[in-house]
């Protein structure tokens, strides 16, 4: 990734979620010196970023970042000894545990 695409992704990260255009981009991630230049300077960044899939477009050539995929969660014991333990126990706990509340509880 060269500085151009970097840039973009810096500002592209303080907008989470959010469709913002090319003019925008230009404007506002490489600074008002760069954007007086060339207000189209950060087409040719842009469209690296995506063929590299770091960037999504929408149907009005606005952009926003891919959203990460969350991490899948590992359940792991807290040590290897209440593993044991709980194993000797005979019973499944792994499942999760269901909490058996009062009838009129959720009437209230």
């Amino acid at each position: 990734m060269d500085s151009d695409e970097r840039e973009i992704c810096t500002y592209l990260k303080s907008y989470v979620g959010q469709w913002i255009s090319a003019r925008e981009i230009s404007r506002r991630a490489g600074g008002k010196h760069r954007f007086r230049e060339d207000p189209n300077w950060s087409a040719q960044p842009l469209a690296r970023l995506l063929e590299k899939s770091v960037v999504e477009s929408d149907a009005t050539a606005h952009y926003r970042l891919k959203p990460r995929e969350p991490a899948k969660k590992v359940k792991r014991w807290i040590s290897p000894e209440i593993k044991k333990i709980l194993e000797k126990t005979g019973k499944d706990f792994q499942t999760g545990v269901e909490l058996d509340a009062p009838e009129d509880f959720y009437d209230r």
